[in-house]
This record gives structure tokens, sequence and C-alpha cells, in this order.
């Protein structure tokens, strides 16, 4: 029996690993290799995994759940970075600086995370240099993204965020019946508005005929058009 456990847990932690971008291009061997490296954890919903003022020690990887990445003001007040999904990660910058974390981490429901120490993490990138491009792609892609959304903050009104927050999930989503991935509480917050805000907006849209509230976070959209004209 116990043995039958340590068998669910490497194939568990193995498909862990195979979610994830900089590590699905390795063939089936050398993602055992990585998974062996790794420690699971489950964390309940609103469970920090970590926070800012910790040492920066691991790279995180979503097996199961959603995690909400956040910075928090000098007032106090939530700042909504990013949402992660199974097959994302966070914390690749413990594998390059000795720096303490800056965000915190809190599971938006009950959450499997898999968790390679960077020393481990930087013995295989010695081994597999081919692991540090891939790396080095995907933190590309989230600093444009993440200047994307600054620009966003400061030049866009709530309108425009809330437009453009829209417009990208009908392409992420590959229909314009959409599912928002997070609370309009912290929706408001990705977008730097306030929950009332955010609702009032929304409910300007769906009177002007441009979206549909079918759901708690369910949203089709009538009129891509118009969103677009908002959004320009």
């Amino acid at each position: 029996m116990a043995e039958d456990s340590l068998e669910c847990n490497h194939s568990a932690k193995k498909l862990c690993v195979s979610l994830v971008p900089i590590f699905n291009h390795l063939d089936h061997s050398e993602q055992v290799e990585v998974a062996q490296t790794s420690r699971s954890k489950k964390y309940d919903k609103r469970e920090m995994i970590f926070q800012a003022g910790s040492p920066s020690e691991y790279l995180y990887i979503v097996h199961k759940g959603k995690v909400k990445i956040y910075n928090l003001s000098e007032s106090g007040k939530e700042q909504l970075i990013r949402i992660l999904e199974p097959g994302d990660f966070m914390g690749e910058l413990a594998i390059f600086t000795d720096e303490w974390l800056t965000s915190y981490a809190e599971a938006m429901e009950p959450t499997e995370i898999c968790a390679i120490h960077k020393s481990d993490l930087q013995v295989l990138l010695e081994e597999k240099p081919a692991i540090a491009f891939k790396l080095l792609a995907e933190s590309t892609k989230r600093l444009r993204q993440a200047e994307k959304n600054i620009e966003r903050l400061s030049s866009q009104d709530v309108e425009k965020r809330l437009a453009s927050f829209l417009i990208e999930q009908v392409k992420v989503h590959d229909s314009f019946k959409i599912t928002l991935p997070m609370s309009k509480k912290d929706l408001a917050s990705y977008i730097g508005s306030t929950q009332e805000t955010l609702s009032r907006r929304l409910t300007n849209f769906e009177e002007s005929g441009w979206i549909e509230q079918t759901g708690q976070r369910k949203i089709k959209v009538l009129d891509l058009d118009a969103l677009r004209a908002i959004d320009d």
C-alpha cells in the first residue's frame, strides 16, 4: 500500500512538471528527473503560499487549483497582479537572485503546489541549458504583460481597462461567452478600480447592449466592435 502511494505521488509530481512550458519539451525520463527534485504541498482556500519579505528560495508550480499574486499598498489596499492556474509557475527570480519576495501568493481555492528549490533548479539549468532559454522566454512574456498592465493603469480610465480585459478574455476563451477567471472584487483590484465602480461600468456596458451578464462570473459579449472602439 505504501509503495502504491509513493508511486502515485511520483506520478502526480511528474504530471505537475509536464504541465509547465519550461519543462514540457523534455522527454519522459528528464521530466521524471525534474519531478524527483520537487516537493508537493496542498493549501486550503485563502491560505498563504508565500508572503512579501520571505526568502526567495523556490520555483512554485501550480498543479491543481488557482492562485492569486498581489501586492499591498502602504494603506493596505490589495493590487492584483495575476491569476495562476494549473501549469503556471511563480518565484522564478529565486533562481537568479538572493532577493526577498515582494509579492503575496494566496490560494483562491483548494490548491496543490509543486516546489523546486533554487539549488536543485540551478543544477538542472547547468545540465539542461534549454530549460534556461524556455524560462527566459516565459519571463520575457510576463515582463511584456506587466509593462502593458502598467501602461494601461497609468494611461486609461476604468472603462477602457474593463473593455480591454473583456477583449482579452474573448481571445483566451476563443468565444463570446466568457467566464471571469476571478471574482469581481479581484477583477476590480486587477484593473485598478473599486468593486462599486466595476459594477457600474458592467451595468453601463449591459444597458448599452454590448454585453450580457448571465451569471456571477459569466458574461456574453454581444458587441465586440463597441468594446474595441472604447479600447482604441
